[in-house]
């Protein structure tokens, strides 16, 4: 039987598929019931996140006779009960969107509301901050065309107050007597933009009949027209895209100065339309000012399907392209599934409405018109292909695969895995597995073998203790499951059945749960024959096969984060090596070795751990940067996980000092080294960036000025002052670069050049004695003590930091002021060779909130009651 390894509570159920979604920042959102809960893998028992949904007012779209409210068109929308709206779809952004540089998270309710909301990284709270109405904005735009209809005929214009007895104005609301009591709505906007002509209408202000009923002017419209409108704004599904980014050759900024990075907001109405909205990534990112999204707008209306769209994926194809292109899959209540092609340049430039510049490649009919209940699409890299899963309200689900080039769909196959519905479809390991559940609380897993998928059992045995948590296992259903971020677990939300629980305790706030499942042993290759090559006698509980699948599947989730522009999200990683160093060491060893040699020496045979890591010392000049971080959150998260990140800061600038407490174990001691090393040629690569573009202001005296987002160079002294210090460990090259920058110092009055800094609090001089923390000289008090203060020093520019709120690196603790260059994160391998024109645009290059050191993402520090992503 597969056992959790942990698992997180929740105080209210899901009750949609899909309700579970992880971001790139490694934070968990579930669509609980009234209630959004967001959670920290890492913690899933510690602070959480909140979204309260509040029931919403009624858009004032029209009223209709009362001898209409009977119309079949009209019949769900005046029984409808729904005491309180609940969470229907949830969808998070990529990276980047939010003004941190974290996700924003989108929400849609059971009312057919829309909005996006923020993490209060600044607020101190736990509540989520909304910072985008996307209904309202749907509204405005419907009400400003008359919601696309044509002009009421004259003969449907009464002149005479309408009581609001017989008036339908809230979609989800029922019209009957209890649910009257509602605040008038402001239509004064509304009026000058409709083309229909408005009519008085009683607008009742409490439960009873009997009371003199105000008057509203809304129009009288048909009952049709009415549920036309209705379906219009009753949103049911929602997805973001991948992020896009064009490059400024294809296509110049827009004209409100936002970037031309964006993503694509899909919403999905009863009506069968999708209205895509282009929310514009920040300019530049902050943990100070709060600003919503720099540009919204409206890109374009498709009318994808003709009933209620129920699901939306997005792929992206061509991601190193100048102009790249997006899939979009849709599914509907009435079993048809369409895909569509987008590109970026349009995108972007797309400001008619009704034209969606989106293109019909696939249709597919279900000739039984079974709903559909989930998609599920991805490009596979290795497969060379597009992976479609579709998911019906039968229980069955199909696959379809695409080619690439042609852009040609087939279907691959139709499998009844579930007797209910399916709820969740996830595909894992670069579309080598697919992950199903239902609401009969089943999940399965499925291994995709040329263009047919088996059903492989989920690995049993895993790494590290099992879960103590006193969960009961009565579940009931499975509402959703979702991958992480490195393939190595999975996590799926399931429902209690209340009636097995105890009333008195469990039943109160055991509704729901999050359940954890490692499925790094997956067995990806059935033929395959890859043994070890060691004795495993020292691992019980696993068998050699599974090592190997262990084996090789962290090493391939290694491998797919040397792409620079993968979030780096490397929790899984490291809680599987460090499960695995808790009981067999040496696997950990043998594990990172081979990465080691194949990502630094480019070798794929067995050698020793000290020998290895005595070679890749050497390798750093040619190793990417992203291939740097990589090793230093393993040798600090694992090798080095029983030492403090300041423990580790200190060790580093005294290496080779007192070595006297890491003489016992060498090993220990060489990681030391590769980490200090590995730091070092960062360092170097930073140094190296800021002095090329100070020589560029120089020879280009009108680029002086810095631009919000653009990264400019600072700390040119204290960096000389690095230099000098660690004269024999730098290479020539960079010396060569400090001599040439103290004879352009005289010719470029742009940037502070001061050595002597002073201190924050008293005003001393501070010496520059070390890169992580500094030391003021202090001031003697009038009884001769001498109060001296320590201060941190910024990792990317090494001055002292100001006052001023800071970004954290939530790895290795250091404190950034200034963010470092794009450019640094891209390096495939470190070259001094800088030579710049004037017309260079390397100062012009974005600065990105990443740690230099780590590459995670720097956020702003939270108190420990706070919830705060934790990448690693």
């Amino acid at each position: 039987m597969v056992s959790r390894f942990q698992a997180a509570t929740l105080v209210a159920s899901p009750s949609f598929p899909n309700s579970i979604a992880w971001s790139d920042e490694n934070l968990i959102a579930v669509a609980s019931g009234h209630l959004v809960t967001i959670l920290n893998p890492v913690l899933p028992f510690g602070p959480r996140g909140l979204i309260t949904v509040p029931k919403s007012e009624p858009y004032p779209i029209g009223v209709v006779k009362r001898e209409d409210l009977a119309s079949g068109c009209l019949l769900p929308i005046t029984l409808s009960r729904d005491p309180r709206p609940y969470v229907r779809s949830i969808s998070w952004s990529n990276l980047g969107m939010a003004p941190n540089s974290g996700c924003l998270l989108a929400v849609c309710t059971t009312e057919g509301r829309v909005k996006v909301y923020r993490p209060p990284f600044c607020d101190f709270c736990a509540e989520w901050i909304e910072v985008l109405d996307i209904t309202d904005r749907l509204y405005n735009y419907l009400s400003s065309i008359s919601f696309e209809e044509a002009d009421i005929p004259p003969s449907e214009i009464s002149n005479e107050p309408v009581p609001t007895h017989g008036c339908v104005d809230n979609p989800p609301d029922s019209v009957s007597g209890k649910e009257h009591k509602r605040r008038r709505v402001n239509t004064s906007g509304v009026r000058g933009k409709s083309s229909h002509q408005t009519v008085p209408a009683i607008k009742s202000k409490g439960k009873s009949a009997k009371k003199i009923p105000e008057v509203c002017n809304l129009p009288l419209i048909t009952a049709d027209q009415y549920a036309s409108r209705n379906a219009m704004l009753s949103s049911l599904v929602l997805a973001w895209s991948p992020l896009l980014k064009l490059s400024p050759e294809i296509c110049l900024a827009p004209e409100n100065n936002s970037s031309n990075c964006f993503s694509l907001l899909a919403v999905g109405a009863k009506s069968g339309k999708i209205s895509f909205w282009r929310i514009h990534a920040p300019q530049y990112y902050s943990i100070e000012q709060i600003r919503a999204p720099t540009a919204v707008e409206l890109t374009g209306i498709l009318q994808a399907h003709n009933s209620w769209v129920t699901t939306i994926s997005w792929a992206l194809l061509g991601s190193d392209s100048s102009n790249p292109q997006v899939l979009l899959a849709t599914g509907s209540t009435d079993g048809s599934v369409r895909i569509w092609i987008g590109h970026g340049e349009e995108l972007l430039k797309s400001s008619e409405v009704n034209n969606a510049p989106f293109y019909l490649l696939k249709e597919i009919i279900n000739i039984y018109a079974v709903p559909v209940s989930m998609l599920s699409l991805m490009p596979s890299l290795s497969l060379h292909q597009i992976l479609l899963a579709v998911g019906k309200g039968s229980g069955a689900f199909e696959v379809w695969i695409g080619d690439k080039s042609a852009k040609k769909f087939h279907r691959a196959g139709s499998y009844g895995a579930h007797d209910q519905v399916v709820t969740g479809l996830a595909w894992a390991f670069d579309g080598c597995f697919l992950y199903s559940c239902s609401q009969d609380n089943f999940v399965r897993s499925w291994s995709l073998i040329g263009s047919s998928l088996t059903e492989v059992p989920i690995p049993s045995s895993f790494p590290g203790l099992r879960s103590f948590s006193d969960l009961p296992d009565v579940f009931i259903s499975c509402l959703g499951l979702v991958v992480s971020p490195s393939n190595l677990a999975v996590a799926m939300v399931r429902c209690f059945d209340v009636n097995q629980l105890d009333h008195m305790y469990e039943a109160r706030l055991q509704k729901a749960a999050v359940e954890f499942f490692w499925i790094g042993g997956q067995q990806k290759d059935i033929l395959s024959n890859t043994s070890l090559g060691f004795d495993i006698e020292a691992f019980p509980g696993f068998s050699e096969k599974e090592l190997v699948y262990w084996n090789s599947n962290i090493i391939c989730s290694l491998k797919q984060y040397e792409q620079w522009d993968k979030a780096l999200v490397v929790w899984d990683i490291i809680a599987a090596l460090l499960a695995f160093k808790g009981s067999a060491p040496h696997y950990v060893e043998h594990v990172l070795v081979k990465w080691l040699s194949m990502s630094f020496l480019d070798l794929h045979m067995e050698h020793s751990m000290e020998k290895v890591l005595l070679h890749v010392c050497k390798s750093f000049s040619k190793a990417a940067s992203r291939q740097l971080h990589l090793l230093n959150i393993i040798g600090r998260r694992v090798i080095l996980s029983e030492l403090k990140a300041d423990e580790i800061n200190s060790n580093l600038l005294n290496l080779g000092v007192d070595e006297a407490s890491f003489a016992q174990d060498r090993q220990f001691n060489l990681w030391m080294e590769l980490l200090s090393s590995s730091e070092r040629e960062l360092r170097e690569r930073l140094v190296g960036f800021s002095f090329s573009a100070y020589r560029s202001l120089t020879s280009n005296s009108t680029s002086c000025s810095s631009k919000p987002g653009h990264w400019y160079p600072l700390g040119i002294a204290q960096m000389e002052q690095w230099i000098a210090h660690n004269n024999c460990h730098v290479s020539k090259q960079l010396k060569v670069m400090a001599a040439e920058i103290k004879t352009c110092k005289s010719r470029n009055y742009c940037i502070e050049l001061e050595a002597e800094e002073q201190c924050s609090y008293c005003s001393a001089p501070v010496p520059f004695d070390s890169p992580e923390f500094a030391v003021c000289k202090g001031l003697k008090s009038n009884g001769g003590f001498e109060q001296k203060h320590k201060l941190a020093r910024c990792a990317v520019s090494m001055q002292v930091c100001p006052t001023t709120p800071l970004w954290l690196c939530k790895c290795c603790q250091r404190w950034t002021a200034n963010l470092a260059p794009e450019t640094l994160f891209m390096m495939p391998k470190y070259s001094l060779d800088f030579s710049l024109s004037p017309e260079s645009s390397l100062v012009k290059v974005a600065s990105k909130p990443l740690c230099p050191f780590c590459g995670i993402l720097l956020q702003r520090f939270q108190p420990e009651f706070l919830l705060s992503a934790l990448p690693v």
